[in-house]
């Protein structure tokens, strides 16, 4: 079978030299466009002015306002009458209550009849020089004033010991010393007014709760009469 196409004439032989021909056309005109540039004429502009100055504003009408005059004070009257008073006052008369020499007196009181009490003194008396010491629970069978306060000091370490807790957060920071606790046993047999001077505050606490649990005892006496009694004793935290 013999080909129809004339080998002369190949449509496709230049084609690429005319794509690269059109393509610089084509770029060319492109930059053409993008770089012409246009001016406005002295006409339009001189339009564009004659324009601006036509604009007109509104200027809002404003009103002044009048506000009345204020009313004439009252005319006084043309006659004044005087009313006479005929009103008749009675005096008082105010008498001295200063007495004087020739004043006498009608009765006399009694010094017999006025009674003087005797005010109490709230004392407190050391515990080392107290003639009756107070008695803690558990030795009041004891006879003499030495055995009771030799009891009362045994008694007291015992509180102590038995009480005692190191406080937590103290013993993990190893805070140690010694706290000098001071308190009263008042005239109920009470403790009160419990004083407390430590290296730190978690052992000055713990020292006061200690005290504070002290039970009721019976009240010290000077001269036969039940008074208040101070005590003292140190309390040494130690971690062993």
């Amino acid at each position: 079978m013999k080909s129809k196409k004339n080998p002369n004439a190949d449509i496709g032989r230049n084609s690429s030299l005319y794509f690269m021909v059109g393509l610089t056309v084509v770029l060319f005109t492109v930059w053409q466009l993008l770089e012409y540039k246009t001016y406005e004429t002295e006409n339009d502009f001189v339009q564009v002015l004659e324009v601006a100055d036509n604009i007109d504003e509104d200027v809002p009408v404003t009103e002044q306002i009048r506000t009345a005059p204020p009313p004439p004070p009252p005319s006084a009257p043309a006659i004044i009458e005087v009313v006479e008073d005929e009103l008749e006052i009675e005096e008082t008369v105010i008498e001295s209550t200063e007495s004087s020499q020739d004043t006498e007196i009608a009765e006399a009181i009694a010094v017999d009849d006025v009674s003087v009490g005797e005010e109490e003194e709230d004392i407190s008396v050391p515990f080392a020089v107290i003639e009756n010491a107070p008695v803690f629970p558990g030795c009041e069978d004891l006879g003499s004033e030495t055995e009771r306060k030799a009891c009362f000091n045994k008694k007291m370490l015992e509180h102590i010991r038995n009480n005692f807790k190191y406080p937590k957060t103290a013993l993990e920071l190893g805070i140690t010393g010694r706290v000098f606790v001071k308190f009263d046993i008042d005239s109920k047999g009470r403790v009160s007014n419990i004083l407390k001077r430590g290296p730190d505050r978690l052992l000055e606490d713990e020292a006061a709760r200690i005290i504070a649990l002290l039970p009721q005892m019976k009240p010290g006496q000077q001269r036969g009469r039940a008074t208040k009694v101070t005590y003292s004793i140190p309390i040494n935290f130690v971690v062993q």
